[in-house]
């Protein structure tokens, strides 16, 4: 990985965490020293697996990919969660290049994300309902199937309209348990 691209994951992956920490509980020094650190933590397994997850199985296709940060999308993202509470963030984008990726293999580089999400969400469930520090766990399970549910939404960009346009089946595979799972927890 390239030194300008462990930086804009870095940069994008730091300027969400800020916005969920603000919308958790804005910047007092409490949550400066105890937000923050779960929203690094979550944040840093759902936004950078799910990029690097892309990334891995790209490659594993024979085709270049690499993250690049999009400025505009995380200044938007810290706007909309400064001034309305809300993390919508556009961080940025693993771009692929590769002659022969194929609509299947597209699908599956665009699902390799979410599944990321998917999982890494579970593992942490896990951990809620062992009561290993239930709270914080939460959080991050709760990002992690935040991420993963909206990255599935079939609408253009996101990863969900490139898997659902591959393979219907795989996407309601994955979407319907998940909606089952947000709603047991939540």
């Amino acid at each position: 990985m390239k030194s300008t691209e462990k930086r804009q994951l870095i940069i994008s992956w730091l300027t969400i965490s800020l916005a969920f920490t603000w919308v958790l509980g804005g910047f007092s020094f409490s949550t400066i020293t105890y937000t923050l650190p779960v929203t690094l933590l979550a944040v840093g397994t759902g936004f950078i697996f799910h990029e690097l997850a892309h990334k891995y199985v790209a490659m594993h296709f024979g085709a270049h990919a690499e993250y690049r940060m999009w400025a505009n999308g995380l200044i938007f993202a810290l706007a909309m969660a400064l001034l309305f509470k809300v993390v919508f963030a556009a961080p940025g984008a693993v771009y692929i290049y590769g002659p022969h990726i194929t609509r299947k293999q597209h699908g599956m580089i665009s699902f390799s994300g979410i599944l990321m999400n998917i999982i890494t969400g579970f593992f942490f469930m896990t951990l809620f309902f062992m009561n290993f520090f239930p709270k914080e766990m939460f959080m991050v399970m709760y990002i992690n199937f935040f991420l993963a549910f909206f990255n599935l939404l079939p609408i253009p960009p996101l990863d969900g309209a490139k898997v659902f346009a591959w393979n219907k089946t795989v996407w309601a595979t994955a979407f319907i348990p998940l909606i089952a799972a947000i709603f047991f927890i939540f």
